[in-house]
């Protein structure tokens, strides 16, 4: 699956940004979808997943209670909703998928990424 996301950009510490992920195909139905993110000179980092079609929901323990994921089944999206950002929030996310576990580093699929970057 191919998969866009978008929604990234500048913001100052304590803002919020939606990101959003699509797929050019149609459909994400029976994907595990999630975000992965890479900050300058990191390794990438599990954000936040969502199971198939949407009751399961994990998170980075550094992202909990300030992030929220979600998927609308109809319109084949899935959303990154950031609240309360910081700067060690700024980092390239990448929306990700998987037919056969739930998201990770090592997820199947990979979008290109959209750049965060959170001001002091």
């Amino acid at each position: 699956v191919q998969l866009q996301a978008s929604g990234g950009g500048l913001v100052e510490a304590g803002g919020s940004l939606t990101l959003s992920c699509a797929t050019s195909e149609g459909t994400l139905s029976y994907y595990y979808m999630g975000w992965i993110r890479q900050a300058p000179g990191k390794e990438h980092e599990f954000v936040a997943g969502i199971s198939w079609p949407g009751r399961n929901k994990n998170y980075a323990d550094s992202v909990k209670g300030r992030f929220t994921i979600s998927r609308d089944n109809v319109r084949h999206t899935v959303d990154l909703q950031m609240n309360s950002l910081k700067p060690e929030d700024t980092a390239i996310y990448y929306c990700a998928a998987d037919r056969a576990k739930p998201v990770s580093t090592a997820a199947a699929f990979w979008g290109q990424g959209t750049q965060v970057t959170v001001s002091s």
